[in-house]
């Protein structure tokens, strides 16, 4: 995800999509337990998304909702 697009959000849709990003890693990491995973860089991708995320969250605590 472009960090474009995150900037372009207000502070409930990027909370949202933290969300939906934490429940999508906990699948790929299931699927990397059973040996089934078959992107290994989409793990990486998400974490860095959501860490992205954070950080647009963290840095302008008075972004409107």
């Amino acid at each position: 995800m472009k960090i474009k697009e995150l900037n372009d959000m207000s502070a409930g849709e990027l909370r949202h999509k933290q969300e939906e990003l934490v429940d999508q890693l906990f699948k790929l990491k299931f699927q990397k337990s059973l040996g089934q995973l078959e992107s290994p860089m989409k793990v990486k991708n998400i974490k860095r998304d959501i860490a992205r995320i954070k950080t647009l969250l963290n840095r302008t605590p008075n972004r409107t909702e």
